[in-house]
């Protein structure tokens, strides 16, 4: 099986995420994407964030029970920074035989080359670079021989990181995140200011 790895944050998980992860399992065939919440990205330390018990609540909440879609809580068990090389050699192990395509924004691919152990990276999986609005292929990979495969994905303009302040301003996320996440985070009281 063609099995699509999909990292990041969800801080919290938006339609637009959803979005893109439909457009490139739908294009390439994957029979699964499983969403893998970080537990410290080592790029955005600085950043508040939910709990990592919310934000993979959210993520199951976001998916919904789709079997095309799953969720993986390896890095939150990890604990510590989540290093994408660490994720793709338990995966690898955890779903052997699979072929992993591992999902990358067009925007990190420009830094992907000071990730830790690139090379490994591209040895475990395949490299899908999504587009970004705002941001074109470079014209040579970030690594000498390094293979990547393009995925056209919808422009959508929708970010966490608006989200989250939209909350602590008391306006409306409606229609941005799936209703089953926008109750969570009310409830839980998520992204408050108070």
């Amino acid at each position: 099986m063609k099995v699509g790895i999909f990292g990041g944050t969800f801080n919290p998980p938006h339609m637009g995420h959803l979005i893109v992860a439909e457009s490139v399992r739908s294009r390439l065939d994957l029979g699964k994407i499983i969403f893998v919440p970080s537990f410290i990205s080592p790029h955005k330390q600085d950043r508040a964030t939910a709990t990592g018990e919310d934000r993979l609540a959210m993520v199951r909440l976001a998916i919904g029970g789709d079997s095309r879609y799953d969720v993986s809580d390896l890095e939150l068990r990890r604990g510590g920074v989540s290093y994408t090389v660490d994720t793709l050699t338990e995966m690898a192990k955890g779903y052997p035989g699979d072929d992993l395509f591992f999902l990358l924004g067009m925007d990190n691919l420009l830094e992907f080359d000071t990730w830790k152990d690139p090379q490994r990276i591209t040895e475990l999986a395949t490299i899908v670079v999504m587009t970004r609005p705002g941001f074109a292929a470079p014209e040579q990979p970030p690594m000498e021989g390094m293979m990547l495969m393009y995925c056209d994905v919808p422009e959508i303009a929708i970010s966490s990181t608006a989200i989250r302040e939209s909350v602590g301003r008391g306006e409306s996320i409606r229609f941005l995140l799936p209703e089953a996440v926008e109750e969570y985070i009310y409830r839980r009281r998520l992204y408050r200011q108070d």
